[in-house]
């Protein structure tokens, strides 16, 4: 259940989103452009959007570039994240993880299976921290982008969500750091 508590003030996080695909462009970048629109419709700053290759190499060099631009809160991505050979999202995202989450891509799985059955198996949705900027990848449909934006995300990223949410947690993502 999503409670909001108007009381508590809104505070907007800074997002990047990352395509991941062989066959999208600038034009045809269905899934990114309805993740992009969820952000900004629900107040917050787009701070980035790229597009890489189905390429373990290349999501996870555009993964560190962002993880170290501290004007990025959080990264969403859509692609790659299946069971094919060229799916290989969620082990670019194992590369730079410090803390995975394993309850969004359980949570995440648990929602699509009520929309699609057990072809929910074949997604491998995943979510984590590192560098103190958390990490999301969904599968690339725009169907699966608005499930996890609009059932998790949306919540998860607003500050007055109850009765807990990850942005009254951002100031302590590094604190491992610091010693």
């Amino acid at each position: 259940m999503s409670r909001i508590d108007e009381t508590r003030k809104f505070v907007p996080v800074s997002i990047a989103v990352l395509t991941v695909s062989d066959t999208r462009n600038a034009e045809n970048d269905t899934s990114g452009d309805a993740l992009a629109a969820r952000i900004e419709a629900a107040g917050h700053i787009l701070a980035a959007r790229a597009i890489v290759r189905d390429d373990a190499d290349a999501i996870e060099a555009r993964l560190r570039d962002w993880i170290e631009n501290h004007a990025i809160d959080v990264v969403i991505a859509t692609g790659g994240t299946g069971i094919t050979g060229r799916d290989v999202t969620p082990e670019a995202f194992s590369r730079v993880l410090e803390k995975e989450i394993e309850g969004f891509g359980e949570l995440f799985r648990m929602l699509s299976y009520r929309k699609i059955g057990s072809s929910t198996i074949q997604s491998r949705a995943i979510g984590g921290v590192a560098g103190g900027t958390y990490l999301f990848a969904l599968p690339g449909s725009p169907g699966a982008v608005k499930d996890g934006w609009d059932d998790i995300l949306l919540f998860q990223l607003d500050s007055r969500h109850r009765p807990c949410n990850l942005v009254e947690l951002m100031p302590r993502l590094k604190e491992h750091l610091s010693n």
